[in-house]
């Protein structure tokens, strides 16, 4: 009776402890978005891609790098559009230093946040979510790939002034309803009006949000609409190709169709001599 008893209160007090860890834990998916490059025939929107690359500038790039990225790729078919000209006139701001050290950015970084943040150039494509059954059944149908770009979409709009009851942040950290754990280093970084836009496109954390994202992916898969375009060109080409070969094939065993008799073996008088 008694050690029923303490396994009783063991199991209580365990439910108690875990209950504030298992809300610590609950992530809701991402929101799903429309995007221009979403799909077998997507594209990149180059005012979108501007836009993103802007936001980058005058907000990330404080923190975060995009040492994978190379200036010249932003006059690059495919990219956000900028000429060779305007693409030099970026590269120009720019001075560039040697790798961080211990001593240098990484340890400033590491003493304001408390992390280094993280390099920028592939993120849209390193970072993610599961999107469980049946979801990714459906996927391979629609060809789902963005769950990087959503996944940032919402981290940057997912902060919150307090975390709801039973989340316990520690100190120094900011809440954020879909950051693994909700505790993020990061402050948030956009806020309404931060970034001026010259196209009319509302300044909001939303816009700047997605605008970022579709930079981001581009930064991460640069040749995204090279690779659709031969893909497409591949399917048609693969789908050409099995019809030649169904009609040749009907073509050569037309005759055989016709007077299947001439399949039966033969005895070997009559075939001819040599």
């Amino acid at each position: 009776m008694a050690s029923a008893r303490a396994a009783l209160a063991l199991a209580i007090s365990l439910a108690a402890f875990g209950a504030p860890a298992r809300a610590q834990e609950e992530v809701p998916p991402p929101p799903t978005n429309k995007w221009s490059f979403a799909g077998p025939f997507g594209k990149f929107d180059r005012a979108q891609l501007q836009r993103g690359f802007k936001v980058y500038r005058e907000v990330c790039q404080t923190c975060h790098s995009l040492k994978l990225v190379a200036f010249r790729t932003l006059a690059d078919p495919g990219g956000p559009g900028f000429t060779t000209a305007q693409a030099t006139a970026i590269a120009a701001e720019y001075q560039v230093k040697g790798e961080p050290d211990d001593q240098g950015d990484d340890q400033a970084a590491r003493a304001r946040y408390g992390a280094v943040p993280p390099d920028m150039s592939v993120i849209a494509k390193a970072r993610g979510y599961e999107r469980g059954f049946p979801r990714w059944v459906g996927d391979v149908f629609t060809q789902y790939q963005e769950q990087g770009v959503d996944y940032i979409t919402a981290l940057m709009r997912g902060y919150k002034d307090s975390p709801p009851a039973g989340v316990n942040i520690p100190s120094g950290s900011f809440y954020n309803e879909y950051f693994p754990g909700h505790a993020i280093a990061m402050p948030p970084p956009l806020t309404d009006g931060r970034v001026e836009y010259t196209d009319g496109t509302p300044a909001t954390v939303e816009q700047y949000a997605k605008d970022i994202s579709a930079f981001l992916m581009w930064t991460a898969e640069p040749h995204l609409e090279t690779r659709k375009r031969v893909g497409m060109q591949v399917f048609i080409f693969l789908v050409v190709l099995a019809g030649l070969l169904y009609f040749t094939k009907k073509k050569v065993w037309h005759e055989v169709e016709l007077h299947p008799e001439e399949l039966k073996p033969r005895p070997p008088s009559e075939y001819p001599r040599a």
